[in-house]
């Protein structure tokens, strides 16, 4: 646990209840035990689900977020709706807003792809306007608050390891926070008791592992390109088979 006192803060971004569980989950967790901040976002309550109402979607979300230790960091954004989420400039500004508030050196948003959830791609286009409109120093709308330029911003897939458009992912093991990931997903009971969720995103996870050489692994991909010190500052790359 690092003890910093002015901890690494990351905000993470789903379109909905249980996609940051599900698709980075284990990542989260990593991070969090590393001594980072998070603060997470979900762009809806679930209310055109299939299963379950949007009171019970975000209790569950409420409990995803208490296991992250970011109850008091936990904000439910309105985009238009669940399935109607819209790309729009005021909605990239809402996201700026926080951005500038909480102020991020890394944020999280759900993969470009088109082909998954259209509301999963809004707000992954709507993330990626945010963090440049947070820079602009003479945009009206945010002039209330410090300008802020994020470090980086990742990509997380919820449904495929390679729903993006991006050639290969960073694998980021999560090998000890498994049993506790499988926890934070099960805070989703209504999803996970209707569907496999958590066979496909074990699997997943174990396959990514296997190429990453370690038990189980979670991919995210940067929305730029990666900067390094040295080859030598690379511990590795996946080339388990």
């Amino acid at each position: 646990m690092t003890t910093s006192a002015t901890p690494n803060r990351i905000l993470a971004i789903g379109a909905h209840p249980d996609d940051l569980e599900f698709g980075c989950g284990g990542l989260l967790l990593k991070e969090v035990q590393a001594g980072s901040e998070l603060s997470i976002v979900v762009g809806s309550r679930g209310e055109s689900g299939s299963i379950g109402n949007a009171e019970l979607r975000e209790a569950e979300t409420r409990a995803a977020a208490a296991m992250l230790n970011a109850s008091d960091r936990l904000q439910f954004l309105d985009l238009g709706g669940d399935g109607t989420q819209q790309q729009s400039p005021q909605n990239a500004l809402k996201i700026a807003r926080l951005i500038r508030q909480l102020q991020p050196q890394q944020v999280l948003a759900p993969s470009p792809d088109a082909n998954q959830h259209p509301d999963h791609r809004v707000v992954s286009q709507l993330t990626r306007d945010a963090c440049r409109l947070a820079r602009y120093g003479g945009l009206e709308p945010l002039k209330d608050l410090p300008v802020h330029k994020v470090t980086s911003l990742w990509f997380y897939a919820v449904t495929s390891p390679y729903e993006t458009n991006a050639e290969k992912p960073v694998l980021i093991d999560v090998s000890a926070q498994f049993e506790a990931w499988q926890q934070l997903m099960s805070c989703h009971k209504s999803q996970v008791q209707s569907k496999a969720y958590l066979d496909l995103q074990n699997s997943r996870a174990r396959q990514l592992g296997l190429l990453a050489g370690v038990e189980y692994a979670i991919a995210v991909w940067p929305n730029d390109p990666l900067v390094l010190e040295n080859l030598s500052s690379l511990s590795k790359t996946a080339r388990g088979y």
